[in-house]
């Protein structure tokens, strides 16, 4: 508790031998009852302030406190104080174990959102997005040679040697080729080499 905590109490705010008997929630009222007896009411809305003598209150308090047998709504108190609220004798008690749909229905685009992120990370994770070329195709090379993909930086001469022959044989086994325009990924037939055999 803070240190001018002591200053908030009714024995520091109120007059000597005045006490708080009662409050109405409707019109925002506190009751007070002087050592006479005389009944008092506060200003609305203010805990402490001028009072006004009244004489009767719409909750009638005992000397101690208590609610005495003219109030109708008053219920049981525990030792703490507390009050359950009134509540019609008509109307089932309501219990929120059932749960409330509406904050679901609040949660899902988020939970979906969610669901989606985490199957693009597994897509991204486990699978390779980038698949192989598929093998070049045999049946356009003539016997005695085989398909290459032509890779980035390559020329004519420069796949010819890689398999010890001539751009002479390159270009007989590739008639439709244009050396000037070879693009990688492309297919082209190479003989056979000597250690394939």
């Amino acid at each position: 508790m803070g240190r001018w905590t002591q200053y908030d109490e009714d024995e520091y705010r109120l007059p000597e031998g005045m006490k708080r008997v009662g409050y109405d929630a409707d019109t925002s009222k506190y009751y007070y009852r002087d050592a006479d007896g005389s009944l008092w009411e506060g200003a609305a809305g203010a805990e402490f302030g001028e009072l006004t003598q009244v004489s009767n209150a719409p909750i009638v308090l005992d000397d101690d406190g208590h609610a005495s047998d003219e109030d109708l709504e008053a219920a049981p108190t525990r030792a703490d104080g507390y009050k359950p609220l009134a509540s019609d004798a008509n109307q089932p008690p309501h219990f929120m174990y059932g749960g409330n749909r509406n904050a679901y229905r609040m949660l899902f685009p988020f939970f979906l959102l969610v669901a989606v992120a985490l199957l693009l990370v597994i897509r991204l994770a486990f699978y390779n997005t980038r698949s192989d070329p598929p093998p070049p195709n045999a049946a356009i090379c003539p016997n005695g040679s085989e398909p290459v993909q032509v890779q980035a930086g390559d020329t004519c001469w420069k796949l010819s040697q890689a398999r010890n022959s001539t751009l002479e044989e390159f270009l007989n086994l590739n008639p439709t080729v244009d050396c000037n325009s070879l693009m990688p990924g492309q297919d082209v037939c190479l003989p056979i080499s000597q250690s394939a055999e």
